[in-house]
């Protein structure tokens, strides 16, 4: 079901377009000049934005492609400290974390890289002072002092560094300058947050500078966890970044930058979903509520609680020690209740060094880039989000642990032709990187108590005993026994299904010891930017991209969990017959979840791929007045393929062989993008508007989702032909397309507006919105060969993608009035972002549907106290509104409609005391 705008969005919208309008595109005073700007020139003009977009340093005025440009003032204004806080800047951007933060994933138009898993490279490349981030949750740490951020909407499949899919977001912080500065600012706020900023700019002569910043933060976490008396979610974190510039001359500078930032927090903790945040009437009552199907239909009356006791998992739950509390708070409640003795402790460590090199050489422009980086995250968590200890993660060094080491080289050179005529570029990109995830997850010791209930509760709920072996008393055997006349239930197989039983009941504290998966990859580029003035008026840009791409793959793996092999042993022989297979293979497949099993224990894998790839752009671009732009193109993007980093992925339990493993089960294949846009841009003094309207086509879109179960990694196409709902059904094996009949799987297209008005010199007001169809196509299939779609993925057809609304606007006003004649000024800033509904899960399960909000952000102030101070109060989430990042199946319970969430932060506030020399 496509979503559609509220109404009671549509008048929050007006009134925060009205009251609070916000930040879409930066064209306030904090903007750089050209250098070959004047300041009388400024004055007249007004305020000019550079962005490199282009590779160039251009008005952001001139650039024919949609990018938004925020200044370091305007974040400074909104207290950006890391990408997620730009959700309040760029109306076509989300950036959410969810299990851990290393896997954060930003989306620009509907469009990103959805889950935690480390092999699938992010659909929104961050660059920092032009080094590629290896992933987009590598950023989501302190920023420090900025001087400006650039994001690019649309496939990014030219220009140097990384290939994006969705789009770019590029970071520049504030460089060295030659003259003598300093700063210093302290915040306090609730949760008891305090965070200590300061830095140093000091000129070693005349052709060197060098500059200093550090910043330190930590607060409490959000979440109460009540059983461990701790909290989670906090912050404990601090980046130190050094820089040189060295200005010999007016042609040659180089720029040398070393950082180092860690984080000892513990993330990310969930609530249960309840009625105040998914919706329980279903359209239809032809199926029962708690059969297997029921999840997949809209919600309707008859469908119980997600956490009532009406839901039979619930008894189970509570019989084995799950705090009531959990079931019967709201979803929006913070209390949580861990299992005792587990832990979301984690550490991250990122560090690197960079040198980009300019050297004017005649007419021809020299660049280069080159970069070293190091990042490490481990998180323990206790997996299960509930009080029973089912599924954890042991702190340490194994704990779902990963570690980039990545180098990188770009070269540039640029210049002009045919009497300037030709604005030529050409340039080429190394990435050696290295990859290493470590994981220990393992089975806890309520796990042989809890699983076979779910068997048994599937056969009758009436008969379950949690504190009994196999979940089933002496009494609840003999019923079974006596079934069918004293033939047994089951038949002669009955005694084979109570030892199945049993056997689960051992599977305690078992599983994972240690996987080892490696990934090395090596990525070369050649590239081409080139923009021909074809008049004065009229512009050319073509551009062409080469890349290949290999990447080595090798795992090993470390298990203990005997249950697994033994279960299939007994009960593999029940699989062929028809009214016992369901049955065993639900065992097995408890046994055996996530392919954890002995068998797998000292086993080696690896493979390879190598891919080749053309992107480019081509745009036309015409300027009637000097003021404004109009520009059409088109441009080709990709995404690599890679590796699902999870045995979990290598076949379904119930068939797993260990002596066939195929690791070719691991791979998906890139993911490509074409993308047509149309925009105009027109620019004064007093007024700047924006718009652009795109149509964006995926093919083999990279999905991951949780089932519940386990991840899926899945290359999304569609096909010409009616599959007659053969993508819609619970079968694995309907729903196949001919190849010469596949086409792309996934349509982003809409409008984007973005505004700003400064209707007095103190006084500026901007805008944003943003309208996106972001959605699957019909008669959905999986890979580029026209194999099925995952009966798991079957909500998708037809519907938006998870985390993609539809409508959303931005909005800010800030206001910097003189106090008196003494210099100081007043600071009144505030803006608010607007999201239309949307699904948060991937599988787009009704119970994931996030209602429309509005989140605003203020700060309000006095600045320039004796030319040197300010001191200013803010509030982030002013309305304290309640949202959640995304919902997920809760795993193991899933299947008994029980979801969870991972909530969006609470309001804060604070106050900050800033001081400048």
């Amino acid at each position: 079901m496509k979503n559609t705008i509220s109404f009671r969005a549509l008048a929050l919208a007006g009134a925060s377009i009205a009251l609070l309008p916000q930040a879409a595109l930066a064209q306030d005073a904090g903007a750089q000049e050209p250098a070959a700007e004047t300041e009388a020139a400024s004055e007249a003009t007004g305020p000019v934005i550079v962005v490199t977009a282009q590779g160039r340093q251009q008005s952001l005025a001139d650039v024919p492609v949609a990018v938004s440009a925020v200044s370091g003032e305007l974040l400074e204004k909104s207290g950006t400290n890391d990408i997620r806080e730009l959700n309040q800047v760029a109306p076509s951007l989300l950036v959410s974390s969810t299990g851990n933060e290393a896997n954060g994933s930003a989306r620009i138009r509907g469009i990103g890289t959805v889950g935690d898993n480390p092999g699938l490279e992010s659909s929104v490349a961050v660059f920092v002072d032009g080094v590629y981030r290896s992933r987009s949750g590598n950023a989501l740490s302190e920023l420090g002092p900025i001087d400006r951020i650039e994001i690019l909407r649309g496939p990014q499949g030219t220009l140097g560094g990384r290939n994006a899919s969705a789009g770019l977001i590029s970071i520049y912080t504030a460089p060295p300058e030659f003259e003598m500065s300093g700063y210093g600012a302290f915040t306090y706020g609730n949760y008891d947050a305090i965070r200590v900023e300061g830095g140093i700019n000091v000129p070693l002569g005349q052709t060197v500078a060098a500059r200093v910043d550090g910043v330190y933060f930590k607060r409490d976490g959000f979440y109460n966890d009540v059983n461990n008396d701790t909290t989670v979610n906090n912050r404990d974190r601090y980046l130190v970044r050094g820089q040189l510039l060295f200005e010999p001359s007016d042609t040659l500078s180089f720029r040398l930058v070393g950082d180092y930032s860690k984080k000892d927090e513990a993330c990310c903790a969930s609530t249960f979903v309840q009625t105040d945040f998914a919706p329980l009437a279903r359209l239809s009552d032809d199926l029962p509520a708690t059969s297997a199907e029921a999840k997949f239909d809209y919600p309707g009356t008859s469908t119980p609680a997600l956490t009532s006791t009406e839901n039979p998992i619930i008894p189970i739950l509570l019989a084995l020690g799950q705090d009531p509390r959990a079931l019967t708070q709201g979803t929006f409640n913070r209390d949580i209740y861990v299992t005792p003795g587990r832990s979301y402790a984690g550490e991250t460590e990122d560090y690197g060094i960079s040198g980009e090199l300019n050297w004017e050489l005649g007419n021809v422009t020299l660049t280069s880039i080159t970069a070293y980086r190091e990042y490490s995250n481990t998180q323990g968590s206790d997996t299960d989000y509930t009080q029973l200890d089912i599924l954890y993660r042991e702190p340490g060094d194994f704990a779902g642990a990963r570690a980039f080491k990545t180098f990188t080289q770009e070269l540039r050179l640029q210049g002009s032709a045919f009497d300037d005529r030709l604005d030529w570029l050409v340039g080429g990109f190394y990435a050696n990187e290295k990859l290493r995830v470590r994981d220990n997850l393992r089975f806890g010791e309520d796990y042989g108590a809890f699983a076979p209930c779910r068997v048994v509760n599937a056969v009758n709920p009436a008969l379950a005993s949690p504190t009994s072996s196999g979940c089933l008393s002496a009494g609840g055997r003999a019923v079974l026994l006596a079934a069918n006349g004293g033939a047994g239930a089951f038949g002669p197989a009955t005694p084979l299904i109570f030892a199945g039983l049993d056997n689960l009941a051992q599977l305690n504290d078992l599983g994972g010891t240690g996987d080892v998966y490696n990934q090395k990859s090596k990525n070369f580029a050649l590239f081409t930017h080139n923009i021909f003035h074809v008049t004065d008026t009229v512009d050319l840009t073509l551009g062409l991209r080469y890349t290949n791409e290999t990447k080595d793959f090798d795992a090993a793996f470390g298990n203990d969990n005997t249950v697994c092999p033994t279960n299939r042993a007994l009960l593999g022989g029940l699989l062929g017959v028809p009214a016992l297979a369901p049955l065993a293979g639900g065992i097995i497949s408890l046994s055996c979840q996530g392919n954890s099993t002995s068998e797998l224990d000292g086993v080696t894998l690896s493979d390879t791929r190598d891919e080749d790839e053309f992107t480019g752009t081509a745009v036309l671009s015409w300027k009637p007045t000097p003021d404004l732009l109009l520009y059409g193109s088109y441009s080709r993007g990709y995404k690599a393929g890679g590796f699902n980093l999870d045995r979990s992925a290598l076949s379904n339990p119930v068939l797993f062989d260990p002596d066939t493993i195929d690791v070719g089960a691991l791979q998906f294949d890139e993911e490509t993008v074409d993308a047509f846009e149309i925009g105009a841009k027109y620019s004064t003094r007093e007024f700047g508007l924006s718009v652009a309207a795109f149509r964006q086509e995926f093919s083999n879109f990279q999905l991951n989702t949780f089932n519940g179960s386990v991840f899926l990694v899945q290359n999304i196409n569609a096909c010409s032909e009616d599959l007659g709902g053969a993508d819609r059904d619970g079968s694995a094996a309907t729903g196949a397309c001919t190849p010469e009949n596949v086409q792309p799987g996934v349509v982003a297209q809409g409008i984007e507006i973005e505004g700003s008005l400064n209707p007095a010199r103190d006084l500026a007001v901007t805008l944003g919105v943003t309208y996106s169809d972001t959605s699957y196509e019909d008669n959905l299939i999986g890979d580029d060969s026209g194999a099925p779609l995952d009966p798991a993925l079957r909500l998708l057809p037809g519907d938006n993608m998870s985390n993609a609304p539809e409508w959303v606007a931005t909005s800010s006003i800030s206001w910097t009035p003189e106090l008196g004649s003494s210099g100081m000024r007043g600071l009144v800033f505030f803006n608010a972002r607007l999201s239309d509904d949307y699904n948060t899960g991937s599988d787009l399960l009704y119970g994931k549907e996030q209602d429309s909000y509005v989140v605003v952000n203020g700060r309000v102030g006095i600045t320039n106290i004796a030319d040197r101070f300010s001191i200013e109060g803010w509030v982030q989430n002013l309305f304290d509104k309640n949202y959640t990042q995304v919902a997920f199946n809760t795993p193991f319970i899933a299947e008994q409609q029980t979801y969870s969430a991972f909530l969006a932060e609470p309001r804060t506030y604070g106050i900050t005391v800033r001081g400048e020399f």
